[in-house]
């Protein structure tokens, strides 16, 4: 039976960072050996745990290991280099607490994907930094919580969700590039890139970035209601317009006057032209609205009506989903091992999900997986990774075009299909008085569509869609983020194309997924990530739950989309057959929750809201530091994983109490703990604390805003930034994703591409037209 990946050896060497990375790529159908060294895995130590009758299990370290061999031998064995010779990829944290460094000469048949805080090289590569200090220095930390209180990192643990699943992209693209190579993988610019443009829309105006609470801008997104909260979010555009109206409805059924939602004609609304007075005339009969219904019945609502609100979801009502039983989550929730490996996509090449869990070691080497792949013949190094691959991009917002952007960055012709009647909805966002551009002057549309060539279609036209038609089967894969119904609408969808086109690779990438009773249900990245338990874990425990910045959904569920397209690829590659893969972004949330959802399934106990906390050490969390110049609000990330640390930290901050001296005793007197770090940070400034601190051995990060992160060391010496022209916005700054690899180039050709820019040199040069047929299309409207 072959699955995605089959055949594909992967050793994993790796610390909690890219713990996932391994797993996700066993889900895929790898064979991954994860080593363990003699006296254990420090992951085991790790929550939340399941007591047993053989002691407790780190529910941590079961959800990140199934579908892995375990293999119990030391890295200076012949065993390990036995397993070295089999390897083609080596899954490594250098520099880790409690993970080997191996030095890659040991395996140079094998890519490297190796896994750090901030780089291999740089000013800051020997800096220490877990979750909390990745998450403070990517600038999303400054920019969640509320404006009174200190930063807050989204739900632990994030920096790692975003790193497991872009290291997968990062293996399948050296397995792609066809020769063995390290990958350099940076935690604190993969996150970045998940601010979604921030420092260069908002860090270039000298706009820091602001904590808002429960809102997204300027508007309320977190709502109270009878037993919990919802989310809705006060955004105009074609797609929102029914969620209005039904609202103005349901307002004037429960009596609640209000002009604001009466006498306003919601289809014309543009928030970008509405006064904060109004703004706040509007919100006002919504607190008292959703206060009259419970989670349930909003939900219910919600589902029945297609309304864009989302309850914020804990792991009860994620267990209660009649979606998420559909979609087989939970089939083996008794089975610790057998962490649903279907949580994340359904896959259609087999019947099974595609996971392997083997139980001896291959017993005689092979080629490197590579050589499998054009006959042995690598790739041009001058070449990037996906050099030649050709992918049709349908959809809009920010899931789709973010998982396209990968392979642009690396090599690979992009054509995103449009539409002028029906535009992009980062396009319409941006119009109001400030925008002098138009639907090209979306920052957002256009930092994620960097480098993509626009076709501008009418797929609902006859000639349209078989225009389309056409170029699916010219293209590699497709990807799309539409709605369920939208793809067969056009006559596109999979089961459509299949038929011709046997080995057609498509991901489905949306809210729900293809399938499942509210698979219909519309949203974007702020309710999937209600949904997927973000807002539930983000926040503190004595307020309202937050919404993480940057609608985390958005930017976590295309770094999946992008691994299973490359997975797809490689797959039709390797066996001459084509693939339909359904991802659902919800779910590919909830893997990543996967310790959290796991406690509850098996004790019961529902992990809180923590703040800046967490349950392993202490201190771990944000604190003030000196103002710098005119420039306020200043903190540190700070934290503290043994005894040994803190007794050099306690020297520094000149601290003697016998109450603190033990990891419990500091984890009881939390807040004392705390108020004694704050103390010293606040004499001093953030790099004073960072660097005195960092020479300890200690992680102790500044919390960057936008603005810095444009002047930070480290990532001017990775060349983060890349600056190009754009045809209306003059010069224009990118951001690249989180690795490198050593030899295979990456960049950006060309800034992202004006409305139907390459129509004409799309269709002439893909499909041959004439110039005669190309103005037929225009005449006919299926050409845009």
């Amino acid at each position: 039976m072959s699955t995605l990946l089959t055949g594909l050896h992967v050793v994993d060497l790796a610390g909690e960072p890219a713990a996932m990375t391994g797993r996700l790529l066993a889900d895929l159908g790898a064979t991954v050996v994860r080593v363990e060294p003699p006296d254990g895995d420090p992951l085991r130590a790790a929550g939340p745990f399941l007591d047993t009758t053989d002691g407790p299990i780190s529910l941590r370290h079961a959800a990140w290991s199934a579908g892995k061999t375990i293999a119990y031998f030391g890295t200076e064995t012949a065993e390990f280099d036995d397993l070295l010779k089999r390897a083609d990829v080596v899954i490594d944290t250098p520099g880790w607490p409690g993970a080997p460094n191996i030095d890659p000469r040991r395996a140079p048949h094998a890519s490297w994907i190796r896994v750090t805080a901030f780089g291999l090289d740089g000013p800051r590569s020997a800096w220490r930094a877990s979750d909390l200090g990745a998450m403070a220095a990517s600038g999303n930390m400054f920019a969640t919580g509320s404006p009174d209180r200190a930063p807050v990192r989204c739900s632990e643990p994030t920096a790692y969700a975003h790193t497991g699943a872009e290291a997968v992209f990062a293996v399948l693209s050296a397995v792609a590039s066809g020769r063995p190579q390290i990958v350099d993988v940076a935690m604190q610019e993969v996150i970045q890139v998940a601010n979604m443009a921030a420092a260069a829309s908002m860090g270039l105006q000298g706009r820091r970035g602001q904590r808002v609470g429960a809102k997204i801008g300027r508007t309320r997104e977190v709502w109270a209601c009878q037993d919990g909260f919802v989310t809705f979010g006060l955004r105009g555009g074609p797609a929102r317009v029914p969620s209005l109206q039904l609202i103005k409805k349901m307002l004037i059924e429960k009596g609640i006057e209000s002009p604001a939602w009466t006498e306003r004609d919601w289809a014309k609304w543009n928030p970008n032209e509405t006064t904060d007075d109004e703004m706040r005339e509007i919100e006002t009969p919504l607190i008292e609205l959703f206060q009259l219904y419970t989670m349930s019945e909003l939900q219910d609502v919600a589902y029945e009506y297609n309304l864009m609100l989302a309850i914020v979801a804990s792991p009860r009502e994620v267990y209660g989903s009649a979606q998420l039983r559909h979609r087989q989550m939970f089939d083996r929730l008794g089975d610790i091992e057998g962490f649903p490996t279907r949580i994340a996509l359904t896959t259609s090449p087999d019947a099974d999900p595609p996971c392997i869990r083997a139980q001896d070691l291959p017993k005689t080497g092979k080629d490197p997986w590579w050589k499998a792949r054009n006959g042995g013949k690598p790739s041009s190094e001058t070449a990037g990774a996906w050099h030649g691959t050709r992918l049709l991009e349908f959809g809009s917002g920010a899931a789709g075009p973010i998982a396209t952007r990968y392979f642009v960055e690396h090599g690979a012709t992009v054509i995103k299909l449009e539409s002028r009647s029906r535009p992009d909805f980062l396009r319409i966002y941006a119009l109001g008085p400030n925008n002098p551009h138009g639907l090209e002057g979306s920052v957002m549309f256009n930092t994620l569509n960097v480098g993509k060539r626009s076709l501008s279609i009418n797929l609902k036209h006859p000639d349209g869609a078989a225009i389309a038609k056409r170029l699916i089967d010219w293209a590699d894969g497709v990807l799309e983020n539409f709605a369920p119904k939208a793809m067969p609408g056009f006559g596109l969808s999979y089961q459509d194309l299949v038929g011709d086109k046997p080995d057609l690779v498509m991901v489905s990438s949306c809210i729900n997924g293809q399938t499942g009773p509210h698979r219909n249900y519309p949203g974007f990245g702020a309710q999937g990530a209600a949904l997927a338990c973000f807002n539930y874990l983000t926040g503190w425990p004595d307020r309202e739950p937050n919404g993480p910045y940057g609608t985390i959904t958005d930017s976590l569920s295309p770094r999946f989309a992008a691994s299973l397209l490359a997975a797809g690829l490689l797959y039709r590659e390797r066996t001459g057959k084509g693939v339909h893969l359904d991802l659902s972004q919800v779910e590919a949330g909830l893997y990543c929750n996967a310790p959290a959802l796991l406690e509850f399934a098996n004790s019961g106990v529902m992990t809180p809201r923590m703040g800046n906390r967490s349950s392993r050490c202490a201190p771990h969390g944000v604190f003030p530091c000196k103002d710098e110049g005119a420039v306020g609000d200043r903190w540190i990330a700070i934290a503290v994983w043994n005894d040994e640390e803190w007794q050099r930290l306690a020297s520094v901050i000149g601290i003697q109490d016998d109450n603190f001296r033990t990891s419990a005793e500091r984890l009881e007197n939390a807040d004392e703990t705390e108020a004694i770090v704050a103390t010293w940070t606040a004499t001093q400034t953030r790099a004073e604390a960072a660097e005195q601190l960092q020479n300890l051995g200690i992680e102790a990060v500044p919390v960057l805003d936008f603005c810095d992160l444009l002047e930070d060391p480290q990532l001017a010496h990775r060349k983060h930034y890349a600056q190009l022209e754009h045809p209306l916005l003059g010069a224009t700054v990118y951001e690249h994703n989180g690795f490198r690899m050593s030899a295979a180039p990456s960049g950006y050709a060309a800034p992202s591409p004006t409305l139907g820019q390459h129509s004409r040199d799309v269709l002439s040069e893909a499909l041959g037209l004439t110039v005669p047929e190309l103005d037929g299309l225009e005449e006919s409207g299926a050409l845009e």
